[in-house]
């Protein structure tokens, strides 16, 4: 038997130490390690291994690979959901499942007969009862059948009724369990209301609606189910006996853990943290394990949809469970699940594992742990008294149901799809484990594993295999498996993209952290935007009283709702305003994850040579004073480089030029300004002409009052000349004026803009 308590090993090879020190040591140098020369690909976590598919292997809880179990497929039915499995002495499984409702007597070898077939939506819980005969519970009417295991097709209105909740005086609306006591009698959890019945052994009649259930401890009578307990809970969800003959029952509402005595009387062993008790089992010892799922108080799912048969459509109103709305929608419980144990004699009870991802459906002991069949990933997990667990195995459904032990095996029922599955007692005599598929990103070369193998020089081989290819699907033309030596020479797989290992291992061998060395082939870098803003200069404080105005330089791509992530550079960048400054800022990446540096140049209209500014920058902005070139028309050109994280001569580059912008600090020169009285107005004429960016508009001011927008002549203002031409009216007199005033004269002011706000002002005395 294998035993995942093995705890990780001291490896005499220094990659434990490497990947300690790299995440541990310097966390702050990760990322510029990450971006140069060789990397390593490491799978060392449970949560890492996780991804990958074992079958015989099991994956600890520390992160090691281990022998597991052997899981073979047996069946596939025709249903959606197996909600119940048990297994007979000659080592037959029986099935209950919905969607159709039926239950099947399933052979080791694979082989399905039908033994019943239901009207209502599914069979909730199979069991096989110790005289032989199978018992099966359907919902929603809440009956019991006792069904001959060697009959075919039998019916709601052909198999024998053990227990029909329309004969009771609490009409319970649910059956969620089936337990035998040493005595052969049937015990019946039910919900709505939560209720335990107790049928006495050998009953082979319908009980039908003979009146009213006998209480526990009076005579009872054969074929009638008694009340042996009810609860103020909202269903009892789980039955086990210990070896006492006390029934250990769980509940669904606020969690609790009863032990009920032959007699009815209960005693509350446990008030879990969690609402619903989804599975109990008693081992050996007399230890009781419990399995909690959903936070108490709480219920975020919606009610259970139920759709029979074309003869039968219902909807159950009432709350039902959230693990069982939970199966039915494949859907999470937000709040996980949790394993307890109450062990035997005066301990407290207590959590030994937690699970934030995985719904707890059904729990079976082993003397290696307990084994813990979980939603909807699919996973049975293995887990021991000191918190300790491994993942057994990954089964291709969403839901492991339930278990069965057999003499051929461990039978488990899975949902979506509805599935029967067999596991082995012992280890496998080979497992495999198939790592998930690794992206390097780019094409790369695969150097040496460096593997964790142990505990000891004489451990069982270990063989290893990998292949690569350029598409993520290894369905898709990928090369062959190659067999290589761990923590020898390189693997040898050709350059690819993508590439993903295989094991295989044999009982008692152990592998821990598995390390790809692999080397990027080097791509170059990118420019993918640039934006020039002329009169912009880049600001790193905060806007303060009587700064100019301030302004963000966006990239097109964020104006159009482009989304770059978290890329770095295509934050917000603040500028202010100042027509003397010009900020260019880039977007860039490199496929490698290689530092940038950027060099930065200009070029004129009309000229060959590109004219240096600025290099080593590792920003992606720049800003530069304008005033110290000429007005006119420029392009930017920036050059990325990875020079920083390679050998000088391997280092590549690229570049982009950015498009055409206009350096324009000059004011228009204002010709033939004339202004005259006529009328009671101003009649004003002037010319104002620019060299570089056409004239935008103009300003008026008599007397220094205030100014006065000015369209030009033709009202359109895209010309580099311009004519403005205007009548303005004469300011009303100011009759507090503290000296003389000559109301003749008056002064006129007028300013002209250019499209960069460039202004020249220029004035008349008018008589």
């Amino acid at each position: 038997m294998y035993s995942p308590r093995i705890r990780r090993f001291v490896s005499p090879a220094p990659l434990v130490a490497l990947l300690f020190f790299a995440s541990c040591i310097l966390p702050q140098f990760a990322s510029l390690a990450q971006a140069q020369g060789t990397r390593l690909w490491t799978e060392s976590r449970f949560e890492d291994l996780e991804r990958g598919t074992p079958n015989g292997v099991a994956i600890t809880s520390d992160g090691h690979l281990i022998p597991g179990p052997e899981s073979k497929a047996i069946l596939t039915t025709p249903s959606t959901y197996v909600w119940s499995v048990a297994a007979d002495h000659d080592g037959n499984a029986y099935l209950a499942t919905g969607t159709p409702a039926t239950v099947l007597r399933v052979t080791p070898d694979g082989k399905s007969t039908t033994i019943f077939t239901s009207r209502d939506m599914s069979v909730q819980v199979v069991r096989v009862g110790p005289d032989g005969a199978v018992y099966a519970a359907t919902l929603p009417s809440g009956k019991v059948y006792k069904l001959d295991p060697h009959a075919e097709n039998k019916t709601d209105d052909t198999a024998t009724v053990v227990f029909d909740p329309a004969g009771t005086q609490e009409k319970p609306k649910y059956v969620w369990d089936l337990a035998f006591d040493a005595r052969g009698q049937l015990h019946i959890a039910t919900g709505a209301p939560a209720a335990i019945y107790r049928v006495a052994g050998g009953v082979s009649v319908a009980s039908g609606g003979a009146g009213s259930p006998q209480r526990a401890g009076s005579p009872e009578t054969p074929n009638k189910p008694s009340l042996l307990f009810k609860s103020d809970e909202e269903h009892i969800r789980c039955l086990a006996f210990d070896k006492s003959g006390n029934l250990i029952a769980g509940s669904d509402g606020t969690g609790l853990i009863y032990r009920i005595d032959p007699e009815g009387k209960a005693f509350v062993l446990y008030d879990a943290p969690k609402r619903e008790i989804t599975s109990v089992i008693v081992a050996p010892d007399g230890s009781i394990y419990a399995a909690g799922v959903g936070e108490k108080g709480r219920n975020n799912l919606p009610p259970l949809p139920v759709t029979g048969q074309a003869t039968v459509t219902a909807t159950i109103t009432i709350i039902t469970p959230g693990s069982v709305q939970a199966f039915n929608g494949n859907t999470l419980i937000p709040e996980g699940s949790e394993l307890y144990e109450i062990p035997h004699g005066d301990g407290p009870p207590r959590k030994i594992w937690g699970g934030h991802d995985d719904i707890l459906y059904s729990l079976a002991w082993t003397a290696d742990g307990v084994l813990a069949a979980t939603g909807n990933r699919g996973r049975i997990y293995r887990i021991h008294d000191d918190g300790t667990w491994a993942d057994v195995a990954h089964l291709e459904a969403a839901q492991v149901t339930g278990f069965a032990d057999s003499t051929k095996g461990l039978y488990v029922s899975t949902a979506n799809a509805g599935k029967l599955f067999l596991l082995s007692h012992g280890e496998a005599p080979e497992g495999t484990y198939l790592s998930e598929v690794f992206d390097a990103g780019v094409f790369a070369q695969w150097g040496r594993a460096e593997v964790e193998l142990g505990p000891t020089p004489q451990s069982p081989a270990v063989r290893m295999f990998a292949r690569a290819g350029n598409i993520e699907n290894p369905q898709r033309a990928w090369g062959d498996w190659k067999l290589f030596t761990p923590n020898t020479g390189e693997i040898g797989i050709d350059p690819s993209r993508f590439m993903q290992w295989k094991l295989v291992e044999h009982p008692g061998s152990i592998v821990g952290a598995v390390a790809i060395n692999y080397l990027p082939v080097n791509m170059p870098p990118a420019v993918d935007e640039i934006v020039v803003a002329p009169g912009a200069r880049a600001n790193f404080n905060q806007q303060q009283p009587g700064q100019p105005q301030q302004i963000t330089i966006n990239f097109p791509t964020q104006n159009q709702g482009i989304s770059f992530g978290q890329e770095p550079g295509r934050e917000p960048l603040s500028a202010i305003k100042d027509r003397t400054a010009v900020t260019v800022r880039w977007a860039a990446h490199d496929d490698n994850g290689d530092e940038l540096t950027f060099a930065i140049y200009y070029r004129g209209e009309g000229e060959r040579n590109w004219q240096f500014l600025r290099d080593h920058v590792t920003e992606r902005f720049y800003s530069f004073d304008s005033s110290q070139l000429p007005d006119g028309h420029y392009r930017v050109k920036v050059v990325a480089s990875d020079a920083r994280s390679h050998n000088p001569g391997e280092a590549l580059s690229a570049d982009r030029v950015s498009d055409e912008f206009v350096i324009d600090t000059t004011p228009p020169v204002v010709s033939g300004l004339e202004a005259h009285l006529a009328d009671g107005k101003i009649h004003a004429s002037l010319t104002a002409t620019d060299a570089t960016s056409p004239v935008s508009h103009a300003e008026y001011s008599i007397d220094g009052g205030r100014w006065q927008y000015i369209a030009p002549v033709g009202k359109i203002a895209d010309a580099l000349t311009e004519r403005f031409e205007f009548d303005a009216p004469l300011p009303h007199p100011r009759p507090d004026a503290d000296v003389p005033v000559d109301s003749g004269e008056h002064v006129i002011a007028i300013r002209v803009f250019d499209r960069y706000d460039n202004a020249v002002t220029v004035k008349a005395v008018v008589r």
